[in-house]
């Protein structure tokens, strides 16, 4: 009977596949070009809510609801882009636990700076509806930077880091 079941168990069932995970495969150069010219184009529209004035767009002195959008419009495709790209570096189907928490750091980075930054149009602002323009004040800029920095270490995270073999 032991035979039996040394023949059962070491022989490879056809009903159940082997499971195949390329653990050294080459990270897929499509998705990284993708994801870094996505992040190029996020730049340059963040740059155009940042400073319009680069593009001869300058058009009044304070920074409203229209530029601000456009910023954050322009850091969510660099997070989408840097995500991409670094996603695709992973050799392996499965991430680490710190690579899945740099990936929602980034999401509550951003986060931070739509509310931060939106703070005075949901009405949480110091400068409040419809009595007051909005205003994109210091400590908004402060949170925006705050956020910024939270997806900074996010993306930090998200690197797949090589250990070394001694």
């Amino acid at each position: 009977m032991s035979e039996e079941f040394s023949e059962i168990s070491s022989s490879p069932s056809a009903t159940e596949p082997t499971p195949t995970v390329p653990i050294a495969s080459q990270p897929s150069m499509r998705r990284i070009r993708l994801g870094l010219l996505l992040a190029l184009v996020g730049f340059l529209v963040f740059l155009l809510g940042a400073r319009p004035s680069l593009f001869n767009l300058d058009r009044s002195p304070v920074v409203g609801f229209v530029q601000l959008a456009v910023l954050l419009v322009g850091l969510a495709l660099i997070c989408l882009g840097g995500y991409i790209a670094i996603i695709a570096l992973w050799r392996v189907p499965v991430r680490s636990i710190a690579a899945d928490i740099g990936a929602r750091m980034v999401a509550t980075g951003y986060l931070i700076c739509v509310f931060t930054g939106m703070a005075d149009i949901f009405g949480f602002g110091s400068q409040r509806l419809p009595h007051q323009v909005p205003y994109f004040g210091p400590l908004q800029a402060l949170g925006v930077q705050i956020g910024e920095l939270v997806i900074a270490i996010g993306f930090l995270m998200m690197m797949p880091y090589r250990q070394r073999k001694s």
